[in-house]
């Protein structure tokens, strides 16, 4: 069964107009950057000051292990399963694994969830 992990941080989604003010050595930074936007995901504590919006208050689950990558639907499973529990989700990969964050208003209810699917949550 697959085991998650959840992460004893608090992150935020941001927009930014560029990198420039981004520690990108920090724990629990990600970037995306498209023709459109930049994005950033990373601890509240270290957003930049020249994002030009966020969203506080994200809990994280880490799929524990590493994921080879012919593994099929394992972030879709967690993904219905928070979804049929009416909760939201933004999920980031990495080269190893998943992470998947939920608003920390419902992080018991989606351990809640998990747990009922069968999935390990680890403390």
């Amino acid at each position: 069964m697959i085991a998650l992990r959840p992460i004893k941080e608090t992150l935020s989604i941001c927009k930014v107009p560029d990198y420039s003010l981004v520690d990108l050595c920090k724990p629990y930074c990600f970037t995306g950057c498209t023709p459109d936007e930049k994005s950033l995901v990373c601890r509240t504590e270290d957003v930049p000051s020249n994002a030009t919006s966020k969203d506080d208050g994200w809990t994280v689950f880490m799929i524990e292990g590493i994921l080879d990558f012919s593994l099929i639907g394992i972030l879709s499973g967690i993904a219905s399963t928070l979804a049929d529990a009416g909760i939201g989700i933004f999920a980031i990969s990495t080269y190893n694994t998943d992470y998947i964050l939920v608003k920390d208003e419902n992080r018991t209810r989606a351990e809640e969830a998990l747990r009922k699917a069968g999935y390990i949550i680890k403390d």
